[in-house]
């Protein structure tokens, strides 16, 4: 056994708190540093690059990107393109404003994105059943429409797969809604009675029922918030025995509703396979999958209903604090989220294997995992539930290193990237790197004027780096380089790179393409030069966002070779 100090290209950013480390390399091939912590030398990140898109922004006919051709033509782009990482978001069934960061589930997939082409191939639609395809907009998302003719498409697939499934098909959805019970049975329970409430209120105006919720949260929620979490039945609002989920409830319901229940399993089980054949398409193609995981989960998801122990919540289900951020340079008033505040207690109780299974649930579905938020494991921003601005909320310790460590112990490895944009302590720095888990470098933020500015590729302190010209919660490049940079910002970049500023994205994807980060990432919307009017998403803008499509003519041989050309010159 021979001992190496490895230098900087060697350990690809292995490093902490700047001191080099040294490490021994074993006749088995794992490395491992003199405090005896075993690695496996996978995590050491190979220098790629990639493109970050959702498949809602997928071109096709549906309206909405889908898991079908639309996705696989992209993902024949990036084989071309020599790229080998997709960034997606999340996975999860989208609620009200259609974020994909606030889910009805946070293991559940989006059944929006089933392509009813493979219905078709799969034998559970006809031709005729496609024969009426709306005309939509192919350009943005317009959700209501969608998902009024997906989910009608969607039923009459169910029908069909109920009295023509063959063996096969049956004893593979069969061997899903076996294998996924632990979260499958509350979540499709959960928008089965969601749904059912929704028809059962919707053509009324006053019921005693709303007066009773609305004395209960008066004191938390604008009379619209309570109209809208009553018409849209989140779950506070349901009757006491099924909001507390009391066994007796959840039996009825059960019979009740079976014939929804199935419905779901079988959108379930009909993502699950498309996504699956995708996945192991891109394997095929050398790509690996990048997924997100939101820190927190929605307050209106089968995760609160089905386990309230594990959150913040008082006797009538209520949030007694809500996660945000406090006022910053952004916002004199900080941001207000809305989303529940996990009980760590209780979660470190049980050897946090909740988010165990999250984890592995997802690693189930994606190569790598990014953590929105990761700040949030150190500490974690509370309000009280009720107040209309993050200003009155204080920092609360976090589960820190602990839940990593019990994530180690069962998971193996962990192929995480940190995401900790924004202000962040040394505390959130020591916790990030005592993992090794690379952070986040946005190129959009790099260009302050002194040259000292922590998001210059000269002044990334290791290579352990994602580095992206921008995000999805940003505009694109052009549109932020337009309407956003300062002039001191655009003249700095300019004199940066010395260059016009007539070609800013690909500008920017050739400074990361060619920095020392191991990975890096650049927005679709920028690979095809596109302005504002193609953003993903405004944070804190309640509407108007995740609408953002492409059509099939953008993906352009000559942008692959392009891309190509970058991706060879800097060796990714």
């Amino acid at each position: 056994m021979k001992f190496y100090t490895e230098c900087l290209s060697r350990a690809r950013g292995l490093f902490l708190g700047g001191t080099k480390l040294i490490w021994i390399i074993t006749q088995e091939g794992v490395y491992t540093n003199l405090s005896g912590l075993v690695l496996d030398k996978e995590i050491i990140m190979q220098r790629v690059s990639g493109i970050l898109v959702h498949p809602t922004s997928f071109p096709g006919l549906y309206g909405i990107g889908d898991l079908g051709d639309g996705a696989y033509k992209f993902i024949d782009f990036m084989h071309k393109a020599k790229q080998s990482l997709w960034q997606i978001l999340p996975l999860g069934p989208t609620g009200y404003g259609d974020s994909p960061y606030q889910s009805f589930s946070t293991f559940a997939g989006n059944h929006y994105l089933i392509s009813p082409d493979l219905l078709l191939k799969e034998g559970y639609l006809t031709p005729s059943d496609l024969d009426s395809i709306p005309v939509f907009d192919s350009i943005n998302v317009d959700y209501g429409p969608v998902i009024d003719y997906k989910m009608n498409l969607y039923r009459v697939a169910f029908k069909r797969f109920k009295t023509d499934a063959t063996p096969t098909q049956i004893k593979a959805y069969t061997k899903f809604c076996e294998d996924q019970k632990s979260w499958l049975d509350n979540y499709t329970l959960f928008v089965s009675i969601k749904r059912h409430f929704i028809e059962e209120r919707k053509n009324e105006i006053n019921s005693p029922a709303l007066d009773v919720f609305r004395q209960a949260n008066q004191k938390y929620l604008t009379e619209g918030q309570i109209k809208d979490y009553y018409y849209g039945a989140c779950w506070s609002s349901w009757p006491d025995d099924i909001a507390k989920y009391t066994e007796e409830a959840i039996t009825e319901y059960q019979i009740l509703l079976a014939k929804e229940i199935e419905f779901h399993n079988f959108l379930q089980y009909e993502f699950f396979r498309q996504w699956t054949i995708l996945r192991n398409y891109a394997h095929k193609k050398n790509i690996k999958i990048v997924g997100d995981v939101p820190i927190f989960v929605a307050l209106d998801s089968s995760d609160v209903w089905a386990e309230p122990e594990l959150f913040q919540l008082d006797k009538t289900g209520n949030p007694r604090a809500v996660a945000g951020v406090p006022p910053d340079y952004f916002s004199e008033t900080g941001q207000l989220w809305g989303n529940p505040l996990y009980d760590w207690t209780a979660h470190k109780k049980e050897g946090y294997t909740w988010w165990v299974r999250r984890i592995s649930g997802l690693l189930g579905m994606v190569d790598i995992i990014r953590i929105d938020h990761f700040i949030g494991f150190d500490s974690y921003w509370a309000t009280p539930y009720g107040n209309t601005t993050a200003v009155n909320g204080k920092w609360i310790k976090g589960p820190g290193k602990s839940i990593f460590t019990a994530m180690l112990k069962e998971l193996g490895k962990l192929p995480i990237i940190a995401e900790d944009l924004g202000e962040i302590t040394e505390s959130v720095i020591a916790l990030r790197d005592s993992m090794r888990f690379p952070g986040m470098k946005v190129l959009q933020f790099a260009f302050s004027p002194d040259g000292k500015n922590p998001y210059l590729p000269h002044n990334f302190e290791s290579s352990n780096t994602v580095v992206y010209t921008g995000t999805h919660d940003n505009d694109t490049t052009i549109g932020w380089y337009n309407n956003s940079a300062s002039e001191e910002e655009k003249d700095y970049y300019r004199r940066y790179l010395n260059v016009s500023g007539d070609n800013v994205a690909w500008d920017l994807i050739r400074l990361a393409w060619a920095s020392n980060a191991a990975y890096a990432i650049a927005p679709i919307q920028d690979v095809f030069s596109l302005g504002t009017e193609a953003r993903m998403n405004t944070p804190g803008e309640p509407s108007g966002n995740w609408r953002f499509r492409y059509t099939s003519d953008m993906l352009k041989s000559e942008l692959a070779e392009k891309l190509a050309y970058l991706t060879e010159t800097f060796n990714r």
